[in-house]
């Protein structure tokens, strides 16, 4: 029996049961499967012996008890295999002591532990960092401390390749002493009393507000399972319901006779968000509806953010909203139906050339150029992959899953957000070093989704990461950019192509370490559509361009079916108000 195993990023074949593993020699250690494991942790350097710490501190690798820094550090796909060798962990301990030195931070040493490899072949490192010449650190000394890591001013060996840093909340720092217990008294007494007036008049408001409430509300039950408290009658005017521009409310029961039943059949998808059935509405269209799990905080979440921005954005390459329903504790998103599945799907295929994954690009391009500069606020989506865009009965594109987007307001066009959200591979490095959300995090993403449209590779996998490839082999001195053997079989490219390098630099541009050097998709779509020009595609209508206008679906399409991975979410999402009107 021939069992193939992954090792340290490496793929090992091991001999069940073979005649050789009788012989007996070096050879029998691959017959039998062995389950690795890496155990590091930095070795503490005492001349004596230790001291004692307190419970809520940690001992340094020098032996002084302190309140660490804690964080972890994520290694895109390090170059390296034998993760059992101490080397390299000495190695990154002290660039990272010289980094910390370099930048005068009061640093005595780092402590690193319990490397692994996560599912998408990130070596995971866990990091302590230990103050000098102090227990604790400063406030200015963390934001310093978080500073050289957000901006990438620490540099890594060259063998651990890529990476971001989450910190953890330091709890550690110092706080002021009291002050004067006699000084203080007469404030507290006032402020006690004041407070117990406040509170007997907050009583009595909530219990006539509640009394109210209760003579009002007819649909209690509806927001039991959910973490937000949206309730309208459908009874009644149209004024109790919110006024989502473009979308229908739909009752339970019309939903579930266009499901017959939501029935198994008709499952097309099952995701984080819940499961997604196919259903034909009574005028004939055919649509994909997303049902939620019952009592699912991250469902009710999502339901939020979803209907609120498809219900004001509408544009020919992105999935249209057509209705939802919130009735009988559901809540289900009814949205056109794309025949044709997700571009990871799609995307290796004698039908989608080099001319048709332009299209393709395009159109992804224009979608989200419509979200950055013509919604109002703009929207970051912050998901974009090849599973989020989906192809029509024409391969054109539409951008889909809204559930983990971001509205950006204000002038400063960036939002700080609490925890990284998107997919491996897709991520912005500087998104996930400042944790600071812009425009250009969708564009990063995009120049990733560029390259995997031209070699339909995943973005990580094994040990490979392609943006790293494709930097490595890039030599414009070459044909094809020397990336030939990068590239799709199916593309049927040939040398012939005169817009495949400035493909090439636009994707780079894209992929560009900071956001600053990045285009706006406005200037990517603008240049994919300079790119088929130069191909001899042709640009001839106005409804090529980007257009506020919104297209309708089409109700007559092939009834073919959707891959699951088509709707499924890929993380939490930001909470945000869906208020009735």
């Amino acid at each position: 029996m021939l069992f193939i195993e992954f090792v340290h990023l490496w793929w090992v074949c091991r001999l069940i049961g073979n005649p050789v593993c009788n012989q007996g020699g070096d050879n029998l250690s691959y017959c039998k499967i062995v389950q690795s494991t890496y155990s590091y942790s930095t070795p503490q350097n005492c001349e004596m012996v230790p001291p004692t710490c307190s419970s809520d501190q940690m001992l340094s690798p020098n032996c002084n008890c302190a309140y660490p820094y804690r964080g972890t550090l994520y290694f895109r796909a390090p170059s390296f295999s034998d993760l059992g060798n101490t080397t390299y962990y000495l190695i990154l301990e002290q660039e990272l002591k010289k980094s910390f030195v370099n930048n005068k931070l009061p640093v005595d040493s780092v402590s690193l532990d319990n490397p692994f490899v996560d599912s998408n072949s990130n070596l995971v490192i866990s990091l302590q960092v230990f103050p000098s010449g102090k227990i604790r650190f400063s406030e200015r000394d963390i934001t310093n401390i978080g500073h050289m890591f957000s901006n990438i001013v620490f540099r890594p060996p060259k063998i651990f390749v890529t990476y971001y840093f989450i910190g953890q909340p330091y709890t550690a720092l110092d706080v002021p002493a009291p002050a004067s217990k006699s000084r203080h008294f007469p404030v507290i007494v006032g402020v006690a009393a004041g407070a117990t007036v406040v509170v007997a008049i907050l009583i009595i408001l909530v219990v006539f507000v509640i009394k109210r409430r209760r003579t009002r509300i007819l649909w209690t039950d509806v927001t039991r399972c959910y973490s937000f408290t949206v309730s309208w009658d459908p009874s009644k005017s149209t004024n109790s319901i919110p006024q989502l521009k473009g979308a229908r409310l739909f009752s339970f029961e019309e939903v579930k006779k266009c499901t017959n039943n939501f029935s198994e059949a008709n499952e097309i998808g099952n995701g984080g968000y819940g499961k997604v059935y196919r259903g034909i509405l009574s005028n004939g269209r055919m649509v994909a509806i997303k049902r939620a799990q019952q009592c699912s905080l991250q469902g009710g979440l999502e339901f939020k953010t979803e209907i609120e921005l498809l219900s004001r954005v509408h544009h020919k390459n992105l999935v249209s909203l057509v209705g939802f329903c919130f009735d009988q504790d559901e809540q289900m998103l009814i949205y056109e139906y794309v025949p044709n599945g997700t571009l990871k799907e799609r995307k290796s295929g004698i039908y989608l050339d080099w001319r048709k994954r332009l299209q393709v690009a395009l159109g992804v391009a224009r979608g989200l150029t419509y979200l950055h500069e013509l919604a109002s606020p703009p929207i970051v989506h912050r998901d974009i992959k090849s599973s989020n865009m989906l192809l029509d009965e024409h391969l054109s594109a539409k951008v889909s899953d809204f559930g983990i987007s971001r509205l950006i307001g204000g002038d400063s066009r960036s939002y700080i957000t609490t925890q990284v959200k998107g997919t491996m591979g897709y991520l912005d490095p500087e998104y996930c070093m400042t944790q600071q959300l812009t425009e250009k995090s969708d564009v990063y993403s995009f120049g990733v989704l560029l390259l995997e449209i031209i070699t339909a590779k995943n973005p990580v996998e094994r040990g490979y990461y392609i943006v790293r490839e494709v930097k490595v082999m890039l030599d414009k001195s070459k044909d094809l950019y020397g990336v030939c053997e990068l590239l799709d079989p199916e593309l049927n490219l040939g040398t012939r192509s005169g817009g495949f390098a400035r493909y090439i630099d636009l994707a780079m541009r894209c992929i560009e370490e900071y956001g600053v050097d990045r285009p706006t998709m406005k200037e990517v779509a603008n240049e994919i559509e300079k790119i088929m020009q130069m191909d001899g595609m042709s640009l001839c209508t106005d409804s090529e361009h980007i257009s506020l206008s919104y297209e309708e679906s089409r109700s007559s399409v092939r009834h073919s079916d959707i891959n699951r991975a088509s709707f499924e979410y890929s993380g939490e999402v930001p909470s945000s108000k869906l208020e009735p009107k």
